[in-house]
């Protein structure tokens, strides 16, 4: 295991300014956060062109990429112009040496079988360039509860899940058994959580994420990628994004 941070730390700089921080608190693996409705590089213009969005990776701190969260928002997944763009996006991550794919799953309340067509072709084209691709357990999604996270790993082989604790105490789902998603498990998102109202990012130690115990139980299943800093940057967060992520980046140096 390694522990990475991901852009969304630093989602209000610059993308050139975000890898810098990144390095500056002394990482040297990140996860590069493509979002449609965020400041960095975003969907549409990385699938757009392809070689600009690279070159603006590159041109960073000397950081490996560890894996890329991707989230194209609400758009037609029938639509063949947004098919190219995912295609489009497995060859950008192919490009960076990148293995691992996050993405969400369908909203609550789709049906299974709707998402499972939609996911199959998606994760047979990340398949084809050597991806390992994964559904964030978000819990305004499918994915966030963990049984139905398990069926559709089940139903569609080679399909992984990014493992994201705030949700289990934050969502839905709280009274729901996690630990059968981690035979799952591909990348692991971290921040510390409580379990009241505006507390899905509070100060490291503050929480109640058992950072020793999901380690854990992912040694169990001999998990080896990232453990991913992914403390989200909003201009109302209750403490200093810089300090947070570093104690933080600390706290998991010592459990691996």
């Amino acid at each position: 295991m390694f522990v990475a941070c991901s852009t969304l730390c630093f989602a209000r700089e610059p993308l050139e300014k975000a890898l810098r921080l990144i390095a500056e608190l002394e990482f040297d693996k990140f996860e590069l956060a493509i979002v449609e409705d965020g400041q960095h590089l975003r969907p549409s213009l990385v699938g757009d062109d392809l070689e600009a969005a690279l070159q603006q990776v590159r041109k960073g701190p000397s950081l490996t990429p560890s894996s890329i969260h991707l989230d194209f928002g609400p758009v037609d997944w029938n639509d063949q112009a947004v098919r190219r763009r995912f295609d489009a996006h497995c060859r950008f991550a192919k490009a960076l040496s990148v293995a691992v794919l996050t993405m969400p799953s369908a909203p609550l309340g789709t049906p299974l079988e709707q998402e499972i067509k939609r996911l199959s072709s998606l994760v047979d084209t990340a398949l084809r360039d050597g991806l390992v691709p994964t559904l964030l357990t978000d819990s305004g999604t499918l994915a966030g509860d963990p049984q139905i996270a398990v069926e559709l790993c089940k139903a569609i082989p080679g399909l992984g899940l990014t493992l994201d604790p705030s949700h289990g105490l934050q969502g839905p789902h709280k009274e729901v058994e996690f630990d059968l998603v981690y035979p799952y498990v591909q990348n692991v998102h971290l921040r510390d959580t409580g379990n009241k109202p505006g507390e899905f990012q509070v100060r490291v130690g503050q929480g109640l994420i058992e950072y020793a115990r999901i380690v854990t139980q992912l040694q169990r299943y001999g998990y080896n990628r990232a453990l991913t800093v992914a403390i989200i940057d909003r201009p109302d967060n209750p403490f200093e994004r810089e300090v947070e992520v570093r104690k933080l980046r600390l706290l998991l140096e010592t459990l691996i």
